[in-house]
């Protein structure tokens, strides 16, 4: 059994910035919230400001940011405890905070998805936490993995019509078992849940889009990936039985605006990145 490192390798751990990047000053972060949940409000857009803003922050390695997200729009006052909002209202925001979260290992990985989800868990009081799930729903089972795969299936063929059966092919092609992966990944993680609303903290097919939008922008230099996510965000107004606000985020304008606003975001979060890596090399 190993117990401990060998110095040399302990030595090259500490190198070329292991540690996660910190919060950006409470001022800044606070400021491009209210800015950005205003115009969110204006539109209608509340949740989709919330997973939009959760991603953004998950995807830009800041695990801290999103303790302080989640005091934002958990309380009426982020430095006071005592304000904090109805439980009822509180822990609806923190299961769409968590499951956008995990949604989001499908487009950046695990490691910086574990670090955000134990962000925003060491931020939630205990009660809040309580209320939560604590059960999986997505065990894959005999009984659940046929429902699974053709949800997977079916989210695939919305999102990249008319290419999906040649991108499914061309992703075959890379490796026989990826694109095998990939849809049960979809049926698992990234397609609501069947149960819909009744589901706590359950995406919608068109904020699950939003995940996609938010993750691949922000980490940047994935442009197709991001690409065919935008458009998967526009096709989600072809699903039944939208609400007004997946109505609003599936359109041109609801589109284009969920695009700025991440940006918006990972300016601010952002702005001070390339001096602090500088002064630790």
């Amino acid at each position: 059994m190993v117990k401990h490192l060998p110095q040399a390798v302990k030595h090259l751990l500490t190198l070329r910035n292991p540690e996660v990047w910190p919060s950006p000053p409470l001022g800044r972060l606070h400021n491009v919230f209210n800015r950005t949940l205003k115009e969110a409000k204006e539109r209608n857009a509340e949740d989709g400001w919330l997973v939009l803003s959760t991603c953004t922050l998950l995807t830009t390695n800041r695990p801290s940011s999103l303790g302080h997200l989640y005091r934002f729009v958990a309380r009426d006052d982020p430095s006071s405890a005592e304000s904090r909002k109805s439980l009822a209202e509180v822990v609806y925001k923190a299961a769409l905070m968590r499951e956008a979260a995990l949604k989001s290992v499908i487009f950046v990985g695990v490691p910086r998805t574990i670090l955000s989800l134990t962000g925003l868990k060491d931020s939630l009081e205990e009660d809040v936490y309580a209320a939560l799930r604590h059960t999986s729903i997505r065990e894959a089972t005999p009984q659940t993995i046929e429902a699974t795969v053709a949800r997977g299936q079916a989210l695939w063929n919305s999102i990249y019509q008319p290419h999906a059966l040649k991108l499914y092919n061309k992703l075959g092609d890379l490796h026989p078992d990826f694109i095998k992966f990939i849809i049960q990944a979809y049926g698992t993680v990234l397609s609501p849940l069947p149960r819909g609303d009744l589901e706590q903290g359950n995406l919608t097919r068109a904020l699950g889009s939003v995940v996609g939008i938010a993750t691949l922008r922000a980490e940047g230099r994935v442009g197709p990936q991001l690409t065919s996510h935008v458009f998967g965000l526009l096709k989600a107004r072809n699903e039944e039985k939208l609400n007004d606000e997946d109505k609003y985020l599936s359109s041109d304008e609801g589109t284009e605006w969920v695009i700025r606003t991440v940006d918006e975001i990972i300016d601010a979060v952002t702005s001070e990145d390339a001096s602090l890596a500088k002064g630790k090399l």
